[in-house]
């Protein structure tokens, strides 16, 4: 097999703007643009980058390789990989994870495969060893996540320490904010961390990203203390020093028959992380959130989330989730980009999704009853009658299924959303019959089968596997490798709809795809939704002063 190629300065020249003012350092391209702007063009920049640093010193940094391997293109990203020898579906995250010493082989075939001839005097003019050894970070952050961390400590230590962090789904919240932990967490012993989560998959999640930030930033042994489903349970006299996960069903329930708990609880916490945050204002949950951080006075809370609002188009349920935070959202936020999320596609973090609509011709002529339409315009969702009703139609279903069937042929992984528990397991027993392998998740589904079924459809074969849900899978569930969805759960909500597009959107820098498909299912009597970038944006005004 012959195997693509690219030079070093061919690899430089797809470095943009952004990349390069890295590479050279901000301050001094802000000092070179105040002297002569000429001299901040590309062309510019990239001539004094390889002055100011040798082609092996660059690939050797692993800061400045994670800035450039990125720009390979697919081809050359796999050939590179096959060339290191790292067998990998996902050649970008393997490239960036791969450590790389000074010297050894895998150095000689990164430096021969980008044509970079070593130059072997590895000392300095003086004769003495380089002083300046980099190192990467085991649990490190992107710049537009340390950003969002370093603002997000600005205020909780400030004199009103509620903030929401508001990322894109798979810019990396959930490790930016375990940064933020991690910090609080070393600062004071000993003392308690709470994350809140509604549902087992975010728990899960929680405690698996706090074991690997713990290890690799901790300061001594703590304890990771579950408070979700059964079997889990508490004694406070047990909770001293460590991170608490809780299922906001099962602590609310608890705080409602244990007073002490709660009270004792708060008076050990020293921040208190809302997951999914744009729930914070609900009532239950709201009370739990008020005692843990009010009860002290120097308790911070943590909001998360990449919707912050709980509505499309109702400011004043919206403006309450603002105020709650005392209107403190750290947003990401980059140079040269007017929406992260466009920064976050084209620099490979997110998938570049493609939104299709899928339209059918209803199989029931006659148009929703007057009782159907009210209940409609006064609930926040979609009613269930109307669900059960589009579950039920035929034509629908047909195009559901035909359109899933197009995509197992381009495509690996696919989720589903249903519209109800029923339509799930329909499309999957079609699909099963029709020799496509496809199962079913719904909130009825046990732990065990859930578990089984996740794994499967998260392993690597190359086999095509669709999962159909209902409930359970938009907000908690990575699989990166999903590059298509299909959303035949018609939603007023633009935050469900928001975490539904999520799943699909995983970028080859997070495991995922260059490209996504979503494709929504257009009942013409409902509202609807169909832009990425649009979604991030759509509370900026309640959050504005």
């Amino acid at each position: 097999m012959v195997l693509e190629r690219i030079s070093f300065d061919d690899l430089l020249s797809r470095a943009d703007d952004e990349t390069l003012q890295q590479l050279v350092g901000v301050s001094a391209v802000r000092l070179l643009n105040a002297l002569d702007p000429n001299l901040t063009k590309l062309h510019t920049l990239r001539e004094i980058c390889l002055r100011l640093h040798s082609r092996e010193e660059l690939l050797r940094s692993p800061i400045t390789r994670m800035q450039l391997l990125p720009l390979l293109p697919v081809d050359q990203a796999h050939s590179l990989a096959e060339t290191l020898e790292l067998k990998t579906d996902y050649p970008y995250q393997r490239l960036l994870e791969v450590g790389i010493r000074k010297n050894s082989r895998i150095e000689r075939k990164l430096f021969s495969f980008l044509s970079v001839v070593e130059n072997n005097n590895n000392q300095t003019n003086n004769g003495y060893p380089n002083p300046i050894v980099s190192h990467p970070a085991q649990y490190g952050l992107f710049d537009h996540q340390r950003h969002a961390q370093q603002k997000v400590l600005e205020v909780l230590g400030g004199t009103k320490p509620r903030v929401i962090l508001h990322m894109p789904t798979g810019a990396g919240k959930t490790r930016t904010a375990m940064h933020v932990i991690t910090t609080m967490l070393r600062q004071r012993e000993p003392c308690l961390a709470v994350w809140l989560a509604y549902s087992e998959e975010l728990c899960s999640q929680a405690v698996e990203e706090f074991q690997q930030a713990w290890s690799n930033l901790g300061n001594r042994n703590i304890n990771i203390y579950r408070f979700w489903g059964a079997g889990c349970d508490l004694d406070i006299n047990d909770l001293h020093d460590g991170f608490v996960v809780a299922g906001l069903g099962k602590i609310y329930e608890r705080a409602k028959r244990d007073a002490d708990f709660i009270s004792r609880l708060a008076d050990r916490t020293i921040l208190v992380i809302m997951d999914e945050a744009h729930q914070a204002i609900a009532e239950t949950y709201k009370f739990l959130l008020d005692y843990l951080v009010e009860r002290d006075g120097t308790t911070r809370l943590l909001g998360l989330t990449a919707t912050p609002g709980r509505t499309w188009n109702d400011p004043a349920i919206d403006e309450q989730l603002a105020l709650f935070f005392n209107k403190q959202k750290v947003t990401l936020k980059v140079a040269g980009y007017d929406n992260p999320v466009d920064y976050l596609i084209d620099n490979k973090y997110l998938a570049n999704p493609s939104f299709y609509p899928l339209k059918y011709k209803p199989s029931n002529q006659e148009p929703f009853t007057e009782a159907q339409l009210q209940a409609l315009a006064s609930q926040l969702d979609i009613p269930i009658s109307i669900l059960e009703r589009l579950a039920a139609d035929e034509n629908r279903n047909l195009s559901i299924i035909s359109k899933i069937e197009s995509l197992v042929k381009h495509h690996k992984r696919i989720l589903v959303f249903a519209a109800t528990v029923k339509h799930a397991k329909l499309l999957a027993t079609v699909l099963q019959a029709r020799n496509v392998d496809a199962t079913t998740i719904t909130s009825m589904t046990p732990s065990g089968e859930r578990n089984r079924i996740v794994t499967r459809y998260k392993n690597n074969d190359s086999e095509p596997r669709v999962l159909c849900n209902y409930g359970v899978l938009t907000a908690g569930f990575d699989a990166p490798q999903t590059s298509a969805a299909v959303i035949a759960r018609p939603t007023r909500s633009l935050v469900l709809y928001s975490q539904m597009v999520g799943r699909a959107t995983r970028g080859p820098l997070a495991g995922g795809n260059e490209r996504a498909e979503i494709h929504t299912v257009v009942d013409t009597q409902l509202p609807g939704f169909g832009n990425l970038s649009e979604a991030f944006r759509n509370w900026e005004d309640v959050w504005d002063d």
